[in-house]
Parts: structure tokens; sequence; C-alpha cells
């Protein structure tokens, strides 16, 4: 469960990013959060990830209120979730197997345990052949999905994807997407920051749209115009 009770975020140089969101996304929900470049996306995002916090409101995401939660709790509350960047972000000495692997040893994975699950989550994100590769060896597309792996590693309960498909062509940005459908149908929470109206159109989930740091429109099966 997320919820944003009229949430404001002012930045130090006075830019009022957020002006008094509230918005509910419940357990296992997909969505789509969208607008125009400056609309408020990112601060949004910044602000579920915990690299910022609410200037005023609150922010309650499972168990956690981040509108007061203390430093030393935010890498509790990160295990959570699952995060997927448009620039992938992989560590380039490292093979896909151990792009994953890393997200798990990280946070204290028993290596049998480490051993068992990357090469299922492989298998998921359809990488299983891929496991000795680099990501220079790779396309953009099946770097997006190591990618997609490594957030899935520690079974977090909340994916956000910030602009998943903004690397990749249109081909692998159905697959990216349709592999986000499939996790969205495992129980998981699926939002999905774009700006790519084609694709919001085509799955027809639920779509916030953001404007000047207002939700101007929430709506289920709604379009991006």
């Amino acid at each position: 469960m997320i919820d944003f009770k009229n949430v404001v975020k002012t930045y130090p140089n006075g830019t009022v990013a957020l002006k008094g969101i509230s918005v509910h996304i419940d357990d296992g929900e997909f969505v789509f959060i969208v607008g125009h470049s400056g609309a408020g996306k990112t601060t949004l995002t910044k602000l579920l990830l915990c690299e910022e916090k609410p200037t005023s409101g609150n922010l309650i995401v499972g168990d956690y209120d981040l509108s007061r939660i203390p430093n030393y709790k935010i890498p509790h509350y990160r295990r959570g979730l699952g995060v997927v960047f448009q620039d992938f972000r992989l560590l380039p000495n490292k093979t896909v197997y151990e792009n994953v692997a890393f997200a798990m040893r990280v946070v204290g994975t028993a290596p049998g345990k480490i051993r068992r699950r990357v090469p299922a989550i492989l298998n998921t994100v359809n990488l299983a052949d891929k496991n000795n590769s680099f990501p220079d060896e790779i396309s953009g597309g099946e770097q997006q999905r190591v990618a997609l792996a490594r957030a899935l590693a520690n079974n977090p309960n909340v994916i956000i994807a910030d602009e998943p498909t903004g690397n990749i062509d249109p081909q692998m940005s159905l697959e990216i997407m349709n592999l986000l459908m499939k996790i969205n149908k495992l129980g998981k929470t699926v939002i999905v920051v774009t700006h790519e109206r084609e694709l919001v159109n085509y799955y027809k989930q639920r779509v916030i749209m953001i404007k000047d740091g207002v939700i101007v429109e929430d709506k289920l099966g709604g379009t991006y115009e």
C-alpha cells in the first residue's frame, strides 16, 4: 500500500515540485505515472526511493512513514523495492549472473540461496542463456532485462521502473512492458514512470497524470494524450 496524503515538496532553491498531491495505490496494482518534463514525476520517484523527504504531508509505504523515517531505517525500507532505471546501471566488469547475484550479496543473502534464485530469475526474464555474458556483449534490451532481474533479486513488494524503455527500440520496449505485466500478475505492485504515450495507451492500466506538481487525472484504463 502506498499513500500520498497532501504531499508537498519544495526544494532549497524555492522550486515547488509537488503541490499537495494525494493518491492511494493498493498492493498488487499496476500504475503508469505520466506527465511532461518538469511535471513532478522525478520528484515523486525520489520520494518513493527515500532520496528526498516531503516538505509537508505524509507518505506511507507499507509499514513505513517516509515523512518521518529515520536515516538508519532507509536501507531496510529499500530492500522492499526493486528499481529499474533508464540507463540500466549495470556493473560493466561483472557478468549477467554476477550483476543479479551482487544485489543479493550486498543484503547478506546466503550463497546457497543465491545459487538457486539467480538462475530462476534469469529464466523469468528470458536470459537463462546469457549467464556468463558481460553487459557490453548483449543488446540494450537484454541489458534492461538484466536490470529488471536485478530489481527482482530480493523479492521486493514494489517495482519502480523509471523510464524503463527510454533507451531501447520499440520491439524491446514491448518485451520489457510484457515482463512488467507478468511480474505484476505475480502479485507485485508495479509503478512505471514514463512519457511514452503509445505504451501507456496500449496497455490500458491505471494512469496517474501529473502537471505542474498537481495530479490532474487518475483513471483506470486511462489514456495519455
